[in-house]
Formats: C-alpha cells, sequence, structure tokens
C-alpha cells in the first residue's frame, strides 16, 4: 500500500498559504519535539501536522521556512534538515537527504540546521512581519513550553521591532478543505478500520478480554501496512462504556454486556474516527436493541446535517432535539418532565453529555471550530451516543462524513452497524 503523497500537492498547499501573506513577510513552521519517555527511551515520533501538511516531510528537527518577497528566488522558500551523521544513523536508521527530501516535498532549496542562523537572518531582515505557529486548540494549555514558544522568544529577543502574527489561522483554514488526495487517504484508513472491526466480530465471545479485542485491531492495522492506531482507542464492555475516554482497556467482557468501541487506523498521517457497538454474546436483548435503534436513528439525523452552509453547532442542537424525543420513547423521562425542565440543566444532558461532531484528517480532532460553515471538502464525525448508568449500558455509533455539493458522503457507509448485519456476521459456525 503506497502511503506517500505526490510532491505537487505540498506544493499547492505552500502555493495556498503564500497567497494569503504579503511579501515582507516570513512564514515559519517546526517540527514536534521528540519528547523523553523515560531513561534513553524517546516516544514514537509524531511529526507537527502543519509541517506535514506544507511539505510531507515526517522527520524531526526539521523547518520550513517560507519567504514569498524574498529578492532571492532560492530563498523564498527553504527547508532546513538535522544533518546525516553515521552515529546517529548507526542508532536511529536512516536520515533523509537532501534529494529524498526534495523528491518528497517538491522544495529545492534544502540546507543542514547548521546553516539556519544566517540564512533566517536574511529572510527576516527583509521582511516586516514574522508568522509562527502555536498550539491554538481550546481544550488544552500546555504546560511545558513547546517548541514553537521557545523559538518565538528567540526570535523576539534577536528581532524585537519586527511584528509577530499568528499562522494557526491562516493553516487552519486550508487544512479543513481536503484535496482529493487527502480524501483518498482517509478513504483508505476508514477501509483499514472496517477490516479490523469485521475481525472483531469473529472473535469476541464471552470471556475475551478488552485488551484482547484491542490486539485484534492492532494486529489488522499492522498487517494492512498502517502506522497502526489513529488515537488510543476506547474498548469499554458493559458500565465502562460510560467513561466516555475509558483507555484501560482490561476488564473481561461478561456474557449479557455490550462491548463498545472507539477505534480508527492511521493511514500515511491521516486518520479513520469510528466507533460501534456490540453484544458480547453475539445477540441484542430487547432492551438493548431498543436503545441501539434509537442511537441508528439519530445518527442519521446528525449525518443529514453535513450540508454545506450548516455548523457543528447546529449539528449538535439538532441532535440534542432528536435525543430528547428518543428519550421519551425510551421512557427516561416523559413530555412533561421535558416541558417544564430548567433549560440551563436539560434533561437530555444526563444520557448524552459530549459533543456530536468535530473535524478530522491529519489529527482526530483536526483543526477547525464548531462556528465554521461547511463547506465541500471538509470531513467530520458524527458520534451520538446514549449513556444509561442505571442499566450499565453505553452505546455510542460514530462514522466520518464528506461534506459535497451533493449531499453528505459517509466514508463508513461499508463498515456494519445495522443490529441484525452485526448478529449475523457474530454468529460462530
Amino acid at each position: 500500500m503506497n502511503h506517500q503523497l505526490p510532491a505537487d500537492l505540498f506544493i499547492r498547499n505552500r502555493k495556498k498559504l503564500t497567497d494569503l501573506i504579503d511579501n515582507q513577510s516570513v512564514a515559519i513552521v517546526l517540527s514536534n519535539d521528540h519528547p523523553l519517555r523515560s531513561g534513553d527511551q524517546k516516544y514514537r515520533y509524531r511529526q507537527n501536522s502543519d509541517l506535514l501538511y506544507l511539505t510531507g516531510i515526517n522527520q524531526e528537527e526539521t523547518i520550513l521556512v517560507l519567504c514569498p518577497g524574498h529578492p532571492e528566488g532560492k530563498k523564498k522558500e527553504l527547508l532546513f534538515l538535522l544533518k546525516p551523521d553515521k552515529t546517529i544513523e548507526r542508532w536511529e536508521g536512516h536520515k533523509l537527504t537532501k534529494d529524498e527530501a526534495r523528491e518528497i516535498s517538491g522544495i529545492k532549496n534544502i540546507y543542514w540546521l547548521e546553516d539556519l542562523d544566517l540564512i533566517l537572518r536574511d529572510t527576516v531582515i527583509h521582511s516586516d512581519r514574522v508568522y509562527i505557529s502555536t498550539n491554538e486548540y481550546l481544550k488544552l494549555t500546555e504546560k511545558i513550553m513547546d517548541k514553537s514558544k521557545r523559538f518565538i522568544n528567540e526570535l523576539q529577543e534577536k528581532y524585537p521591532l519586527h511584528e509577530y502574527k499568528r499562522l494557526a489561522p491562516l493553516i487552519t483554514n486550508l487544512r479543513v478543505i481536503k484535496e482529493p488526495q487527502e480524501i483518498e487517504m482517509i478513504r483508505k484508513a476508514c477501509q483499514v478500520t472496517k477490516d479490523a472491526f469485521l475481525r472483531v466480530l469473529k472473535f469476541v465471545h464471552p470471556g475475551v478480554y478488552e485488551y484482547e479485542v484491542e490486539a485484534e485491531i492492532t494486529h489488522e492495522f499492522l498487517r494492512k501496512g498502517t502506522s497502526g492506531h489513529a488515537y488510543l482507542p476506547i474498548i469499554a464492555s458493559g458500565n465502562n462504556a460510560n467513561a466516555l475516554h475509558y483507555t484501560e482497556n482490561s476488564k473481561e467482557c461478561r456474557d449479557g454486556e455490550l462491548l463498545l468501541m472507539d477505534f480508527g487506523a492511521e493511514y500515511g498521517n491521516y486518520i479513520a474516527d469510528c466507533t460501534r457497538t456490540i453484544p458480547v454474546n453475539g445477540k441484542f436483548t430487547r432492551r438493548q436493541k431498543e436503545l441501539y435503534n434509537a442511537s441508528m436513528r439519530v445518527l442519521d439525523t446528525s449525518m443529514a446535517q453535513v450540508v454545506p452552509g450548516n455548523t457543528i453547532t447546529n449539528l449538535h442542537n439538532a441532535v440534542c432535539k432528536a435525543w430528547e424525543e428518543e428519550h421519551v420513547s425510551l421512557g427516561l423521562y416523559t413530555k412533561d418532565q421535558l416541558r417544564n425542565q430548567n433549560p440551563e440543566e436539560p434533561l437530555f444532558f444526563k444520557y448524552y453529555m459530549h459533543g456530536t461532531s468535530h473535524f478530522i484528517g491529519l489529527d482526530v480532532h483536526d483543526v477547525g471550530a464548531k462556528e465554521i460553515k461547511f463547506s465541500p471538502g471538509m470531513i467530520m464525525t458524527c458520534e451520538p451516543g446514549i449513556y444509561v448508568d442505571e442499566e450499565e449500558i453505553g452505546i455510542r455509533l460514530e462514522n466520518n462524513i464528506l461534506c459535497t455539493a451533493n449531499g453528505p458522503v459517509n466514508l463508513m457507509k461499508d463498515i456494519p452497524v445495522d443490529p441484525d448485519e452485526i448478529e449475523m456476521l457474530m454468529k460462530k459456525k
């Protein structure tokens, strides 16, 4: 399976970005830190998604510099790499050569990091503004200063009279619309995710442990040539499913329980994000199927909302309204209670307390805000759930939806979700 995107995609991506900044600006994008795990061991490396989007380079110690107005043509677009060293390569393996980096990124002018200070000074001095990206994810406040923030401090000390501007909003507006090659990568991630789910349906039975289910998924992901899980998988049996981000995955799956699995493959740095809920013994009880079918109907409601001009906020509000009707039908509260509820403490929130949708792409919670209007090329999740603590039942169903001018396209339509089909596939011969 070919994971490498063509260099012309990254060339177009950089052109789209430089079209947004004027000729008196320099934009700098840095690779992620490679943090220590313990002792002399580091975590598995994951590149800064903005740098992947602009270069395709998945190696630490990499810096992209874009200076579209520089008078020297060779300094309009620069890539700096860690210089290959025999000792480093003996311990860590091959590092990119300049020619390899040119082939991947389409950038002609490539230098070693040791040349950065002098060349960067040239580009900054020829500019009035410096664009640099920092983490702007709303739900995350970092306690440790990352590489970009450290780099900003260094630049501001050296060049205090320059204007410093945020690069993240510009790249966000570009990344949220996927190019055809990116959509194809996500389709492939969804295909491998489907293969893993079909494998699980044949494997799950009472007495199996959650970690064994995770191992089956991991096996299929790696067997199909992906880089593995796009995020820590949630394999939650019984009441564990009511802990929304349960990742311990250590309990026994018991007869009569449901098993909620939130998982997805990463293919060529692009991700799938899928959730399915199945009966451990292969057969839904009457009550489980009532709750499940309600979830199916709300899933259909959510997917229908992925049309140009809509927003995640509007989608979520429509889903909450749909859940109110379903909750009444399921006997969780009455119409009278619904009419008299405190709007500040809505009744649905006891059974549905999370958001319905987020953008996906290079990250599982990809760039893009709740108020961005949907446009063709955007891909987002639809993941309604119902969590009934007193019945020890948690059900979530999640698909990845492509917004098009002709309506929503379910990229996970081939991953079984119908309860009758799931029961049939789980039958053991």
